[in-house]
């Protein structure tokens, strides 16, 4: 298409300083996404995702969707993406890997 250049082309002149103002920036956009947009980032469809969990296509985007899920669910849908989730607590003082997840899976008890 005309017009469009590759990002590291735009950023050939930027001062070495810019371009790692803009490289951290970058990195930290991709530590805070959007389940759609991790989807997006692991290169899979919800298609994909659908088949794998065992639902519709339909089910995947409205999970997409939600601001409020069981944990059991959300877990379900990053290890669908070959991930791994913890649940972790940040306090003034320090952070806290919250544990109890598991347990209450492992044991057949509904997240609420």
């Amino acid at each position: 298409m005309a017009g469009h250049r590759a990002f590291r082309e735009l950023t050939k002149g930027f001062s070495p300083e810019r371009q790692a103002r803009v490289a951290a920036r970058a990195d930290g956009l991709k530590k805070e996404m959007a389940l759609h947009e991790l989807r997006h980032a692991r290169q899979r469809s919800q298609e994909e995702l659908a088949r794998e969990l065992k639902v519709g296509q339909p089910a995947v985007a409205k999970l997409e969707r939600r601001t409020d899920m069981y944990v059991s669910n959300l877990r379900r849908y990053i290890e669908a993406l070959g991930g791994s989730l913890e649940i972790t607590a940040h306090f003034p003082e320090g952070s806290v890997t919250i544990a109890n997840f598991s347990e209450l899976e492992d044991a057949g008890v509904q997240d609420a």
